[in-house]
């Protein structure tokens, strides 16, 4: 056991949570190295993790290189910038448009690939996870009514007042019809039957009644076609869901609630804790928020790099090198800014607790 971050974790953990990240950002920089040698590019560098090389070989023109701190990755080409770049038909700066645009693009493609194949592994090795149809209560939340009342997770719920329940929707249902109402719930407890009185409180955004009780959770079993199915809009929906959150809290001028190196390090410890199948799903989720990120028109991320090349390809020519320099300067402190209001949050977070 060792101590990290406010929290204590097994060395398992701590080696999922590195091997995670490192996995993700090398998966990235593989995918930007592919396309840069399919386009004959010079690389100079192409390394496993970050700082003092531990072991490397040349091979080619490329040093390849697995370095100290298992975090991430990198990929050096020749004349990757303005300042760099001599002219050489090798160098990055002298490709044309498309070719940059598709070798900034290829790492966030890589990241979605990535989260397809681990939300694939998950449904196929363990099953799809859906709500049950059963009134059979999964869990009931602490701070609800239903806690108070008495309430046990695998109750099942055959009645309410003089009204049959067959499954949840009915149950669910009917107590969101009834806020603020005092409800009779007939219970069969492991064959034990009893009746437990509630009343639902009512929900200040959507007026329903709630009573804080969860459906089970059941596993079912599916094909590989139909997982590559899921699997893809599972990725559709983590993107569309992250950025409507940003862009709701944008026009709110609210704080968005990110989690930074601290905070990732935490969920991805903790998900290792709870099994494989967690570790895998987590590990998607954050291929999808990695790849999402470089794909926004940020100067010095791959979608910066993306936008400056779309640019290029409408006005048939290339921002002036000054334009450039400036444009990343901002892309800096945005970068920058991230990532320290991030930990910020992170260190808040574990003060808090």
């Amino acid at each position: 056991m060792i101590h990290v971050f406010g929290f204590t974790v097994t060395w398992f953990q701590s080696i999922a949570a590195v091997a995670g990240i490192g996995i993700l950002v090398f998966i990235h920089e593989l995918g930007h190295f592919i396309m840069a040698k399919y386009f004959s590019l010079k690389v100079e560098q192409f390394a496993f993790g970050f700082g003092p090389e531990i072991v490397g070989f040349t091979y080619g023109e490329t040093r390849y290189s697995l370095n100290a701190i298992p975090l991430g990755g990198m990929v050096k080409m020749t004349g990757e910038s303005a300042d760099t770049a001599t002219g050489s038909p090798d160098e990055f700066m002298s490709q044309p448009w498309y070719k940059r645009f598709l070798i900034a693009f290829s790492g966030p493609f890589m990241n979605y690939l990535l989260a397809v194949i681990l939300f694939i592994i998950v449904i196929t090795v363990w099953g799809v996870q859906q709500p049950s149809s059963k009134p059979i209560i999964g869990e009931v939340l602490a701070g609800y009514p239903a806690a108070t009342a008495g309430f046990k997770p695998g109750d099942l719920v055959t009645g309410i007042d003089t009204v049959a329940v067959h499954d949840w929707e009915e149950l669910s249902g009917y107590i969101h019809r009834f806020p603020g109402k005092p409800l009779s719930f007939s219970i069969d407890r492991k064959g034990v039957r009893s009746s437990i009185t509630v009343t639902p409180s009512k929900d200040a955004a959507s007026g329903i009644g709630l009573i804080g009780i969860a459906p089970c959770i059941e596993t079912q079993t599916v094909g590989l076609g139909e997982a590559v199915s899921a699997s893809v809009r599972m990725v559709i929906f983590q993107s569309v869901f992250t950025l409507e959150y940003l862009g709701q809290k944008i026009v709110r001028w609210e704080k968005p609630d990110l989690a930074g190196p601290i905070g990732v390090v935490q969920i991805l410890a903790k998900a290792a804790d709870a099994g494989w199948a967690s570790l895998f799903h987590l590990l998607a989720v954050i291929s999808v928020a990695l790849g999402l990120f470089n794909l926004l028109p940020i100067p010095l991320v791959d979608g910066g790099h993306m936008t400056l090349s779309l640019i290029e390809a409408v006005f048939r020519r290339p921002l002036g090198k000054r334009a450039v320099v400036m444009v990343n300067y901002v892309g800096l402190f945005v970068i920058v800014s991230v990532f320290l209001f991030a930990t910020y949050s992170d260190i808040v977070r574990i003060a808090t607790k």
